[in-house]
């Protein structure tokens, strides 16, 4: 497999989109670092009212806009638009709705406070980009999901995709930070993330589930599991630890001297053996 394998990274920030966080730089070096290791890649973020489309260049894609998805007995239209970064040879695909991506707001408004449909806006964002994948007929052999908002990703695949042949092979890889949400998502989201052949038992929410206990989800799922930066709660590391699954430690003099790419790319290969 190797130098020929598909990598499709669903990241929750990049530069040059957004303001540069350690981990919007780090999801926008790496796709191209592993581009230049010879595997395909391609690129999904949500479409955040705060990304400037004129000076970024976003266009819709028609060819893949136009279906909707039902969240909470509510169809919501769901949006493709593209980007490119010229320089490094990547284009971007961006997941957008008008209602849970408009706001110029990322995930808490001007007062601080935690969106009530976060939750949903996660589970928008999973489908959108499965879907989307489907559309474009590219079977990726490792989903790198990095950023929380990406955490719903690895339960649908999992569970309700995984008799797609699009991913019939695919390897989930979880990238864990310090922007996990403490915060509870909206009451009843452990229904409303039921899906297709999701059943209760598959999940194992409370009622008021938390942005923690979100991401013990997604690693539950994940086949392969990296500590992306410092910060990360103590009690997801433990979790994590439990689950028996291929973890990468976080090393902070790799990401100083980019030595950190060979360690990722190494991680893939192992995983597709």
């Amino acid at each position: 497999m190797g130098d020929s394998a598909k990598i499709l990274f669903v990241n929750s920030e990049m530069v040059p989109y957004l303001p540069e966080t350690p981990v919007a730089k780090l999801c926008r070096e790496l796709p191209q670092g592993i581009q230049e290791r010879r595997k395909e890649i391609r690129a999904f973020m949500p479409r955040y009212g705060c990304i400037n489309e004129r000076k970024n260049q976003l266009h819709e894609v028609i060819r893949l806009s136009g279906m909707n998805i039902i969240i909470g007995d509510v169809d919501r239209p769901l949006v493709i638009k593209v980007a490119s970064i010229a320089s490094a040879r990547i284009q971007v695909y961006f997941i957008d709705n008008e209602d849970y991506f408009r706001r110029k707001q990322i995930y808490r408004d001007d007062a601080g406070k935690f969106f009530a449909d976060n939750g949903e806006r996660a589970i928008f964002f999973a489908r959108g980009v499965l879907e989307t994948v489907k559309k474009l007929r590219w079977a990726p052999d490792i989903i790198h999901c990095s950023g929380w908002i990406s955490h719903v990703l690895p339960l649908y695949l999992k569970k309700a995709y995984k008799d797609d042949p699009i991913f019939s092979g695919s390897k989930v890889v979880l990238s864990l930070f310090d922007d996990t949400p403490s915060e509870a998502l909206a009451p009843g989201f452990d229904q409303t993330i039921l899906y297709g052949a999701i059943k209760p038992e598959d999940v194992q929410l409370p009622a008021n589930a938390t942005g923690m206990e979100l991401a013990q989800l997604a690693a539950k799922y994940a086949d392969g599991i990296i500590i992306g930066g410092e910060g990360v709660a103590p009690q997801l590391l433990s979790w994590c630890e439990g689950l028996g699954v291929p973890i990468l430690p976080y090393q902070k003099d790799s990401y100083a001297d980019g030595s950190y790419m060979d360690s990722y790319n190494a991680f893939y290969d192992n995983l597709l053996k």
